[in-house]
């Protein structure tokens, strides 16, 4: 079911998330601002959630698109801190996957609890499975789904070839689709990030309260300058410690760009993004004419000196936000179908899909050694995000699905 927004009535929304919306480095975080600065325009937004102590900007910025914002010190640690040892050994016992519990907070349970019997909120969004564990109840909260958490740890389960690794991925795996359900079936609504994990979500946790809506962008904060320097021949831009980003750089380095080179030796290779996973460092080992950025302020002219951006993804759910910022850029894209999943696009006129390593060489090549396929492909996804993808648009779909679950006027001063 997809609901398309309309004008409606001002709400007083609670707007729950396990961290900050900046520094905006994560796709997911991208799509959250797009939507909710939009709707501050038209609401009061009340955003509450976690944040590293270190991480002055989120609260500070959050008056771009909240009324008021509750921030909670907490620091979940990272996957290469010693720190995260002691929940990797809990999470082999416990009941509750890694990827959620890492993010409970029992001052964020008490805090969400007193905004909700003390606010009389319209609306309640539940951003991210993460969040959930501090909801001492979801029946009056609509989850908002960036992922199918399920089919992502499902995927790296079945990608990895270390036994111990591929083991703790099952194990994680069926913890998560286990959570993944309950709190799927507990939620008033819930929104997914396409029609396709809309479907999953229906299919595999058997609940009906499911909306898709559009991922956005920001058309006019991408739009390329007439003349910008060259950067790289191909380009692979994201937060490069998130493991489907890591798998995907690794295989393509493995796999499809010594293919590129037996056409094009001297073509070069840009991963621009944060935290590069030591996999990652690994892999570059050996290869001539490839550049690990880490974080850059940035990413803007990374897409603009770039002649195609590749998205060799085999892991992962929800949408790359990435795909419609490069097509907002006039950035080409080759893609995997997992890399594009869900996404509005047709191949071979604003995309183009390959999915073994053959294919995906060959597309490459042809990208970058035929200019008139490439700018075809460029301009044909530049017209589909400017026509129909604004965030405008994408918050008028989520509105919609709010209104529509509105929450009567005594239904929320319960404590949850």
């Amino acid at each position: 079911m997809m609901l398309r927004g309309s004008h409606t009535e001002t709400m007083k929304i609670l707007w729950i998330c396990p961290f900050f919306l900046h520094p905006t480095d994560r796709g997911a975080q991208i799509r959250t601002l797009g939507i909710v600065k939009e709707l501050h325009k038209r609401h009061e937004i009340h955003f509450v959630a976690l944040n590293d102590p270190q991480n002055v900007e989120g609260p500070e910025r959050s008056t771009e698109y909240s009324t008021r914002h509750f921030a909670i010190d907490h620091s979940a640690p990272g996957r290469r801190s010693v720190r995260i040892i002691p929940q990797l050994v809990g999470s082999v016992v416990e009941a509750m996957p890694l990827a959620v519990s890492r993010y409970y907070s029992e001052i964020f349970e008490n805090k969400i609890s007193e905004l909700i019997a003390r606010e009389h909120y319209d609306s309640i969004v539940c951003d991210f499975l993460a969040a959930a564990p501090n909801l001492k109840d979801m029946r009056s909260c609509v989850l908002f789904q960036h992922n199918v958490e399920t089919t992502i740890w499902q995927r790296h389960a079945a990608q990895n070839s270390s036994y111990l690794k591929r083991w703790f991925f099952q194990l994680q795996a069926r913890k998560m689709a286990a959570y993944e359900r309950k709190i799927c079936r507990e939620a008033k609504h819930v929104i997914a990030v396409s029609e396709i994990d809309a479907k999953r979500m229906k299919s595999m946790f058997d609940v009906e309260d499911v909306s898709s809506i559009t991922t956005g962008v920001d058309v006019d904060f991408f739009a390329s300058p007439s003349q910008a320097p060259p950067v790289s021949d191909i380009l692979f831009c994201g937060s490069m410690d998130w493991l489907p980003n890591v798998d995907a750089v690794v295989y393509f380095l493995a796999k499809v760009l010594p293919l590129i080179r037996e056409r094009k030796p001297d073509v070069t290779f840009t991963i621009a993004g944060r935290s590069p996973d030591a996999a990652v460092l690994k892999a570059v080992e050996g290869h001539t004419g490839v550049y690990v950025t880490g974080k850059v302020p940035d990413m803007r002219p990374y897409l603009w000196g770039s002649k195609i951006s590749v998205v060799p993804i085999r892991i992962g759910g929800g949408t790359r936000l990435k795909i419609y910022e490069c097509m907002a850029s006039g950035l080409p894209v080759v893609s995997t179908a997992i890399g594009a999943e869900g996404l509005r696009y047709e191949d071979g006129k604003d995309i183009v899909i390959a999915d073994d390593a053959e294919r995906f060489a060959a597309a490459c090549v042809r990208m970058l050694t035929e200019h008139p396929v490439r700018d075809s492909i460029a301009r044909n996804a530049l017209e589909l995000v400017q026509d129909k993808l604004s965030w405008e648009a994408v918050s008028r779909e989520f509105e919609a699905v709010l209104e529509h679950n509105r929450l009567p006027q005594n239904e929320n001063m319960a404590e949850i």
